[in-house]
């Protein structure tokens, strides 16, 4: 029998886990061939769920809108070893006009790279999102999202982070 450790993906955003400094860089409209940037500064936490099952983080970015507060609640599924990613805020609660959680992105890490992809609507027009993360350090990474609204064939990237960890 064979006593090595099997990566079975549970632990891969174990990276996360503290607080973080990030320098957001948004196009500040999706999918409209849109070139003009935006910067930002933000705060996140990043905290664990009971049992091994997961985390959660808040993110707060008072410069760009100081009401806003979001969540990321990411699920990790033992069964099929893929991650769950909702986003949820207090202006939607992340929730449908039925009252149900919006459909996450799932994926997972290969090769320290994460790719999470999922169905999602911008307005009226049902799109499909990514997230990548990258470059992960022991005191940084780098996420992005990118958007296709032709099922796959293109992504337009459109938010940038570039974190810093404060402890």
């Amino acid at each position: 029998m064979n006593n090595a450790t099997v990566h079975d993906g549970k632990h891969d955003f174990d990276f996360l886990f503290g607080s973080w400094a990030i320098t957001n860089r948004r196009l500040r409209q999706r999918l409209q061939a849109c070139t003009e940037w935006e910067t930002f500064e933000a705060s996140q936490t990043i905290t664990a769920l009971p049992g091994g099952i997961g985390n959660y983080d808040d993110f707060i970015a008072p410069e760009w809108r100081p009401d806003l507060v979001g969540m990321s609640l990411r699920l990790f599924n033992p069964v099929t070893k893929l991650w769950s990613i909702y986003w949820l805020d207090n202006d939607s609660g992340g929730l449908n006009l039925q009252g149900s959680l919006n459909p996450p992105v799932v994926g997972k890490f290969s090769n320290g790279v994460g790719v999470f992809e999922g169905a999602d609507m911008l307005g009226d027009q049902a799109i499909l999102v990514r997230y990548t993360w990258s470059d992960i350090t022991a005191d940084s990474a780098h996420w992005e999202q990118a958007m296709s609204n032709d099922n796959g064939k293109t992504w337009e990237t459109n938010w940038h982070m570039d974190m810093r960890k404060v402890n």
